[in-house]
């Protein structure tokens, strides 16, 4: 390991030293600057700065910088941003110069909001970087929703490669892995569970989010820990001309965000808040039958979530940001007989960040960042109490150099470090009047480190490449683990319209999800890698061919993976998952595999945009005997319930007029893959005692649900302004247009004549969860 490592090392500095700028025959400079919008100076993320004549361009970063290294002369640069006016502003290049750009809002703005925001199709196809989604919180706001709640991750699940958990769930299942194998980052800082109500809705306020980053393979260097995919959320700036306030006002749900400058083109703060009322109704409903001995209370539920963040301009040079997150679901439920349920359960984010440039060659990111989740479940009978826990804390610095010696070049270094603390397991039990009381915790620490290197390396035109290596190591106590992660991928130009690409990527991931998949409720327990239990560790290998059809205005992509993961964890029957010193000896270990299709058509421009994408798709599993057991499914292969053969997603949005836009989305997929019984065998104990019928089931996942498939439509009308709202819409939006009866669940009803004769046989149901569901929502901005 320390061999390859130092070798990387050297090469990269060998590339420092020996790759002078002045080697070329014509002169190079490097045009830097920055991209923001001329109405509240925010960052533009993912803008596209271009030299069409050359055929030269690239994409703003997190911060709304750009580096594009030109040869000396007069150049025609035109930077653009979906949303906003084109500029075009001649640059003579005698020197490295830095020019910024201020971007006015399109008169349609609400029209040109795009689908895909990953710069243009012309720069999606030069990049060596594939298997990645961009989203913005404008598109999100556009598509019809459940309730009409907008949700970023839901929206992830429309694109190809990404299978949802169910009806109504915001999880994701990236090329065949799990939903706790996708690193979700909020500003660079670590977000456990990124759901509320069960996973219904996700914990991102649209509101307060500039844009989302999905990795689906082709990791760059800088990710790591996790092994599906990686979910990069970038928090807004907020305005730094005016203060300016915001909201919507909907079904289940209403939002409110605050944001202004601190000191003016300096610095910025914006403060976003929203709140279910389920809780508001329930209580009042269940005031008004108090006196009723027979009514059974409804649950009481609500989420609340609030983010902040602030910028501040030190200097030409520097700039600091600060942002947070915080947000709890409650469930409680007291009936009139005394039992007494409450669930909790949340996350609390909080980064800081500083950026600093050197020089026009060389950018530094540092964050400092703390992430805190934790549930806790309490049950209450008369006199008798019962709370159980479990939290994860972690403490986590990184810092990150950009530097482009010339213009074939642009390296990125980077190390991190962080402190987990686990507690795994907190139960409290005992009666009011201390005659019996018990207690437990079970807690360990880890600490996690990574430094990395990668160079994006353009020899010519035709060529480019992307490649770096990862090192990570792992250690809770005396255990410690330690992995190599390279990391590579390349682009070959076929014709100015057809690129090919492929990537490959080795993955570790050094925590753990505990769930009870047997539990009503989320009982989610982070458990680190120790003693016996090792990393999980996955390679991936992709390859793809992109075209540009249609005058450059649609791109149709197809890629091909190939997914093979060890040390995959799954636990044994009847495994005692809480309060459990010796959790290790409850897990079991297998090997994954997944691979598939995807077929991706896009189109970004005009008054109607959208896509279609299509995913053909294999999920596997095995577990063999192990501890004592007959491993899983008695060793044999077998489907995770996730593993969906056929995915097909559709999206239109059109304009149609200034004021209106008609979206809609259609979907397609494969039931999941669940157990079911085969057959009953009766069995009596005793002579003329009952009978009973014992199921027998087949081996695991065995059995195909219903396929589902569903239709959103939507309508977005933006409202003439006036002295109180200059800005406003109404969203109509209908989820499940055609009331489609998708399943849930199944479950198996006994056949009789009445109540009293015997059993002849059983039938099984389906549960479907949502039917037709209209939703308004009004939104505004003063």
């Amino acid at each position: 390991m320390r061999s390859t490592f130092l070798l990387l090392v050297f090469s990269f500095l060998y590339i420092l030293t020996t790759a002078p700028a002045g080697a070329q025959s014509v002169a190079t400079y490097k045009l830097t600057g920055v991209v923001r919008a001329a109405s509240n100076r925010e960052s533009l993320p993912g803008a596209s700065v271009t030299v069409s004549a050359l055929g030269a361009g690239v994409t703003t970063d997190a911060s709304g910088a750009y580096s594009l290294s030109l040869p000396a002369g007069r150049h025609q640069v035109v930077v653009s941003f979906i949303g906003y006016e084109n500029q075009t502003r001649e640059v003579n290049l005698t020197r490295d110069q830095r020019v910024s750009f201020t971007l006015s809002e399109s008169s349609n703005a609400l029209g040109e909001v795009v689908v895909e925001g990953s710069g243009t199709l012309e720069q999606k196809l030069q990049t060596t970087q594939m298997s990645v989604e961009r989203l913005t919180a404008k598109e999100a706001k556009l598509l019809p929703a459940l309730f009409g709640e907008v949700d970023i991750l839901k929206t992830l699940q429309l694109k190809p490669g990404v299978q949802n958990g169910g009806e109504g769930t915001s999880g994701l299942f990236v090329r065949g892995g799990s939903s706790d194998q996708n690193l979700v980052l909020v500003d660079d800082a670590l977000v456990y569970n990124p759901s509320h109500l069960f996973g219904l809705f996700s914990v991102f306020n649209p509101d307060a989010v500039a844009s989302v980053d999905l990795y689906k393979g082709g990791f760059p260097a800088q990710y790591g820990g996790r092994l599906s995919s990686v979910i990069d959320v970038k928090l807004r700036e907020g305005d730094k001309q005016k203060v300016g306030v915001s909201g919507g006002l909907g079904l289940i749900s209403s939002r409110l965000t605050v944001e202004g400058p601190i000191v003016k083109d300096k610095g910025s703060f914006i403060v976003s808040g929203r709140r279910t009322y389920f809780d508001i109704f329930t209580r009042q409903i269940n005031n008004l039958n108090d006196d009723d001995p027979e009514y059974n209370p409804i649950p009481d539920y609500y989420f609340y979530d609030f983010n902040a963040k602030a910028n501040y301009t030190l200097g030409p040079k520097d700039q600091v940001f600060l942002s947070g997150y915080h947000g709890r679901d409650a469930f409680g439920f007291a009936s009139q007989g005394g039992f007494d349920f409450s669930f909790t359960w949340g996350n609390t984010v909080g980064a800081a960040r500083w950026n600093h440039v050197f020089n026009k060659r060389l950018y530094l990111n540092t964050t400092l960042s703390v992430t805190n989740y934790q549930y806790d479940v309490t049950n209450k009978l008369d006199q008798f109490s019962f709370n159980l826990g479990s939290t994860i804390r972690d403490y986590s610095v990184r810092t990150d150099l950009d530097y482009a010696p010339n213009d074939k070049h642009a390296m990125k270094f980077g190390v991190q470090a962080t402190t987990h603390r686990f507690g795994v397991g907190r139960l409290q039990a005992g009666a009011s009047d201390g005659r019996f009381n018990i207690g437990s915790d079970v807690n360990y620490r880890g600490q996690e480190a990574a430094v990395y290197a990668s160079d994006n390396f353009k020899p010519s035109d035709k060529w480019q490449f992307e490649y770096g290596l990862r090192v990570t190591g792992f250690q809770s106590g005396s255990d410690a683990y330690g992995g190599l992660e390279p990391r590579g991928s390349a682009r070959y130009s076929l014709t100015p319209k057809t690129s090919l690409k492929a990537s490959y990527a080795l993955m570790y991931q050094y925590v753990h999800l505990v769930t009870n998949s047997g539990a009503t409720l989320p009982t989610d327990i982070w458990y680190p890698s120790r003693l016996s239990v090792k990393p999980q560790r996955s390679q991936q290998v992709a390859t793809g061919a992109s075209f540009l059809l249609g005058d450059g205005k649609y791109l149709l992509t197809n890629e091909v993976y190939y997914k093979w993961a060890q040390n995959q964890v799954d636990f044994k029957d009847g495994a005692q998952l809480f309060v459990n010193p010796d959790l290790d000896s409850e897990f079991l270990f297998g090997k994954g595999w997944a691979y598939g299709n995807e077929l991706y058509l896009e189109k970004k421009t005009g008054r109607t945009t959208g896509w279609i994408g299509y995913t053909l798709s294999w999920s596997k599993r095995q577990f063999p005997p192990q501890r004592g057991t007959t491993g899983i499914n008695g060793g044999s292969v077998f489907y995770p319930n996730y593993d969906r053969r056929h995915n097909l997603t559709a999206v239109l949005l059109h304009q149609l007029n200034e004021r209106v836009n008609l979206t809609g989305s259609f979907v397609f997929t494969s039931g999941n893959a669940t157990t079911l019984p085969a057959g009953r065998f009766a069995v009596q104990d005793v002579f003329g005692g009952e009978v009973a019928a014992v199921p027998v089931y087949p081996d695991r996942n065995s059995y195909r649900l219903a396929s589902y498939n569903r239709l959103d439509l939507g309508v977005v009308w933006r409202m003439k302004p006036n002295r109180w709202f200059p800005e406003s819409d109404l969203t109509f939006s209908v989820y499940n247009a055609y009331n489609r009866r998708n399943p849930y669940f199944v479950y198996f009803d006994q056949i009789q004549e009445d109540d009293d004769a015997p059993v002849t046989g059983y039938r099984a149901r389906q549960v479907s969860l949502f039917p037709v569901i209209p939703a308004v929502t009004y939104n505004f901005k003063f």
